[in-house]
């Protein structure tokens, strides 16, 4: 899909213009024509040039969640569309949110349908979005849609904030603790070696083992340093290769500890995109297609297009989950009754819910096993610096004695 800037003439004989998103210029020509508009020029959009670290494009998830309610709740009150997004771009304070919406009610005002003049913006509105958005307007119940929509970002929202909490903690422990041992080795423990050279005091295997490293910090610490940056550097760009990717998912989802939650996560994406996306009317391939792109994981991702090939070839749901052998007995099961009662949405809603709850259940036990394991690896670490620096002083005091 592109963005093309159309040029031509209404019914009326008035000049129109506008830009759309299409798969190539003759399909919007025959969508304008549909519209009764006489196409006089249809031409590509030409991307502005843009310096990616000066220009802030990103919206947050929750702000997304705020203006799909409260466009839902206008539209509900039955004021027009364009007024209501003239209302919502007025008090959205994220700059390139507010241009967003603004762009999206003048090609409203031009005669695109929402979920076309949405599309040209797949940083704000992803394929999820924009389908659900075209299923209401399709079926007149567009209020319903973004209400949908609403509580499906505000969920998904929870349960990163909580996958978040489980990485940040451990994160910031384990580099305080290295931090703290860099700063140790590189100011502290020269000037206690100074002074054991100077006593010619006898060193223990752990005091030398130390000094050792604190003299090789002191020597490569720069080299480190742009080291470290550069690693940082190559394994954003590894993963953000084909390969690089797969194989970091892959390691991720085997993680002792983090891998069970993470795949917890993960089928619970599935499950609730997948929810939202039947009950809004989209097709099983379609729907199945979405869920795979936004699972979060190049792994699952593959698991979920297998599925899709199979209920394509005439299988069931359950049988193309159950054959990818990646997906818990519980999530297939519920979906093999969801089938046979025609209950699917429900149970797939059920299914999301009850991973909510087991996602909370494990980073509240993740973390409470890995706070005092976390607090006795830094105190050993620095217990260990310190004892080290210490046991030749100890050794001094005796032989003084």
């Amino acid at each position: 899909m592109a963005v093309f800037v159309w040029k031509g003439r209404n019914r009326y004989g008035d000049a129109v213009s506008g830009e759309r998103v299409a798969g190539s210029r003759q399909e919007l020509a025959r969508i304008l024509q549909k519209e009764q508009i006489a196409v006089s020029a249809v031409t590509a959009k030409k991307e502005p040039f843009k310096i990616p670290f000066l220009k802030r494009e990103k919206i947050k998830l929750k702000d997304l969640a705020v203006y799909s309610r409260q466009l839902s709740v206008l539209i509900d009150a039955e004021l027009p569309l364009i007024q209501s997004l003239s209302i919502l771009a007025e008090q959205t304070k994220n700059k390139y949110f507010r241009k967003v919406i603004v762009s999206v009610r003048e090609d409203v005002e031009a005669g695109s349908s929402l979920n076309q003049a949405k599309r040209k913006f797949p940083k704000a509105f992803d394929d999820l979005y924009c389908n659900l958005v075209a299923s209401g307007e399709q079926s007149g119940s567009l209020d319903t849609m973004l209400q949908r929509l609403a509580d499906y970002i505000e969920k998904t929202v929870k349960l990163k904030a909580q996958v978040k909490q489980a990485m940040v903690y451990p994160t910031a422990i384990v580099l305080f603790s290295i931090l703290t041992a860099v700063f140790l080795m590189w100011k502290v423990i020269p000037v206690f070696a100074s002074i054991f050279v100077e006593l010619e005091a006898k060193l223990p295997f752990v005091t030398q083992a130390v000094v050792a490293m604190s003299d090789f910090l002191q020597s490569y610490i720069l080299y480190l340093f742009l080291g470290t940056i550069a690693f940082v550097f190559l394994f954003r760009y590894f993963k953000k290769t084909k390969q690089g990717r797969r194989a970091v998912d892959r390691v991720v989802l085997r993680l002792p500890l983090f891998g069970k939650l993470l795949l917890k996560v993960a089928v619970s994406r599935v499950t609730r995109t997948l929810s939202t996306l039947i009950t809004g009317g989209v097709s099983m391939l379609e729907s199945l297609k979405i869920t795979a792109s936004t699972s979060g994981n190049v792994i699952i991702e593959k698991s979920i297009m297998d599925v899709r090939k199979q209920v394509s070839e005439g299988k069931s749901l359950t049988q193309g989950f159950q054959s990818t052998g990646r997906f818990p007995f519980m999530m297939s099961q519920m979906i093999s009754v969801g089938e046979a009662t025609g209950t699917l949405d429900q149970m797939l809603t059920k299914l999301a819910d009850f991973y909510d709850d087991e996602v909370s259940a494990s980073v509240a036990a993740l973390l409470s096993v890995m706070e005092p394991m976390l607090l006795i690896g830094v105190g050993g670490i620095v217990g260990t610096l310190i004892l080290s620096m210490y046991l030749p002083i100890f050794s001094l005091m005796s032989q003084i004695q």
